[in-house]
């Protein structure tokens, strides 16, 4: 199925995990794709997983963009070079984001605006910049957010109050541009096999203790992600804006109880 044809898809984060495995779901439903990363290598990589059959041109449908989406000047440079090659704009993904550990007693001022930067401001950023094309396409974001935009964690102090702040900018832009014909929507991700928690992956004990607590009794690949993001992105959803959608293998529904 091609939802996304002659649509042109904006991925950040493109070069691993959830954004990779979302760019080349977009790429394989005839998306053009623009991937924007920070390292030109990482996003390459990428862009060699892309299809090459004839109903995606591998060579001239998509693009890299090297880009520290924290520095608003790269931002407003990437949209401009993604609007001079492919015209418009009809779905941004806001991926890029990064983990930080530790309780307010031990991080550093520098770690805060860190996640913050990365997190937040390099979201309002990417939205802000982009949302005049999305208008002109009635186009629509999908954020990605966290399971920690919604409740907390132990240890991830900021990583927990950026996180809270992209969910609820999602829904204020829901608000603020429904209006305009753009849908703005999140997904929110518990426990996803990527490197960014590789921490929990390689340690048994802590592994288990997320499985007890999980439903469905696994963790999250990027692809169950990229599916959810590529549906909201869809047609299939176009009644449905601001929205904060689980993808956590049920760990949501739980009051935090053990099993009696």
């Amino acid at each position: 199925m091609k939802r996304f044809k002659e649509k042109t898809v904006i991925v950040t984060g493109a070069g691993s995990g959830i954004g990779r495995a979302t760019a080349i779901r977009f790429a394989q439903e005839g998306a053009s794709v623009v991937l924007v990363g920070r390292t030109a290598d990482s996003l390459a990589e990428t862009a060699k997983e892309f299809p090459t059959d004839r109903t995606w041109i591998h060579t001239d449908n998509y693009m890299t963009i090297t880009c520290d989406i924290s520095v608003q000047s790269q931002v407003q440079e990437m949209i401009k070079r993604a609007i001079d090659k492919f015209e418009k704009i009809d779905v941004l993904v806001n991926n890029a984001g990064k983990a930080t550990q530790g309780k307010i007693t031990e991080l550093t001022a520098e770690d805060w605006k860190s996640a913050i930067d990365v997190n937040l401001n390099g979201t309002f950023y990417v939205c802000q910049a982009a949302m005049p094309h999305l208008i002109a396409t009635k186009g629509n974001i999908v954020n990605v957010s966290s399971l920690s935009g919604v409740g907390g964690d132990w240890n991830m102090a900021a990583y927990n109050a950026a996180k809270a702040g992209v969910s609820n900018l999602t829904r204020t832009l829901a608000l603020d541009h429904g209006p305009d014909g753009v849908r703005v929507n999140a997904v929110n991700p518990s426990v996803t096999k990527t490197n960014m928690t590789s921490a929990i992956q390689d340690n048994d004990a802590k592994t288990d203790k997320f499985l007890d607590r999980c439903p469905l009794g696994r963790l999250a690949t990027p692809e169950d992600i990229a599916a959810a993001i590529t549906f909201l992105a869809s047609d299939d959803a176009s009644m449905i804006t601001g929205v904060n959608l689980a993808v956590d293998g049920g760990v949501s529904a739980s009051n935090g109880q053990p099993q009696f």
